[in-house]
């Protein structure tokens, strides 16, 4: 597969009813496509959101979500690894905390919306100043090395909400178990899908978008993060 044009890649939330423009700043989030290889070919994680959520219902998505002021104090039983962190950094260069926290937000928001722990046990491992308490409560805590960042896009100008959103892909042999619990029913239902059948799913442009990157770069794993993101002139396609 090849990424997908940037024509494929469109507005992925409501314009305001009364069609006003209004100026919102992206909220920093994370993402992450968990890939099992333990079958014929690869199966990714996907989840409908729920049809009551204002962002985007019914859409099939990756898990995620933005960051909580707590992801730049979780302690982790390892730390994201450095190239990935430098990547990171280049999307915001001044904000030095930023890299980990958005590793951590993925990993969090994972936990939260499908209940798998991308995560390894916490013995020895000290609390920091922020507590994690479900994960402590199972005995470990996240783990962050597994995470390759993959892709970036930030929601178009004049959206009910925004999102720079970073996506990460993390294989699935990290998890404590590859089977879902119960998350928090902001994604209604979970199912792991080969990538066929997972770009035939009701998924948002991006999400499809990213899909594509990701089958790329299991043929060419060293090819340039791509950066999604819209001017007045429309979908924009660059490089981290």
């Amino acid at each position: 597969m090849t990424p997908t044009s940037p024509r494929a890649v469109g507005p992925d939330a409501d314009e305001p009813a009364d069609g006003r423009r209004v100026s919102m700043r992206p909220k920093d989030a994370a993402t992450v496509l968990i890939i099992r290889h333990d079958g014929i070919v690869p199966r990714v994680l996907m989840g409908r959101r729920h049809r009551g959520n204002a962002f985007m219902p019914d859409k099939w998505v990756f898990p995620g979500g933005r960051i909580d002021a707590g992801d730049y104090r979780i302690a982790a039983a390892r730390e994201l690894d450095d190239g990935e962190a430098a990547a990171l950094a280049r999307t915001a260069p001044a904000r030095t905390a930023l890299p980990r926290a958005l590793a951590m937000a993925a990993v969090r928001e994972t936990f939260e919306e499908t209940g798998l722990l991308l995560a390894r046990p916490a013995s020895g491992v000290a609390a920091g100043r922020g507590s994690w308490r479900d994960f402590r409560a199972l005995g470990v805590l996240p783990d962050l090395a597994p995470l390759r960042f993959v892709a970036r896009a930030i929601t178009p100008p004049g959206r009910t909400r925004r999102f720079d959103a970073r996506f990460f892909v993390a294989d699935a042999a990290a998890l404590v178990s590859v089977d879902p619990g119960s998350g928090s029913g902001e994604l209604d239902e979970l199912a792991w899908f080969d990538w066929n059948a997972a770009l035939g799913l009701d998924l948002p442009g991006i999400t499809r978008a990213v899909l594509h990157e990701v089958a790329a770069r299991i043929e060419t794993p060293d090819r340039p993060i791509p950066f999604h993101y819209f001017t007045r002139a429309g979908h924009r396609l660059g490089e981290v």
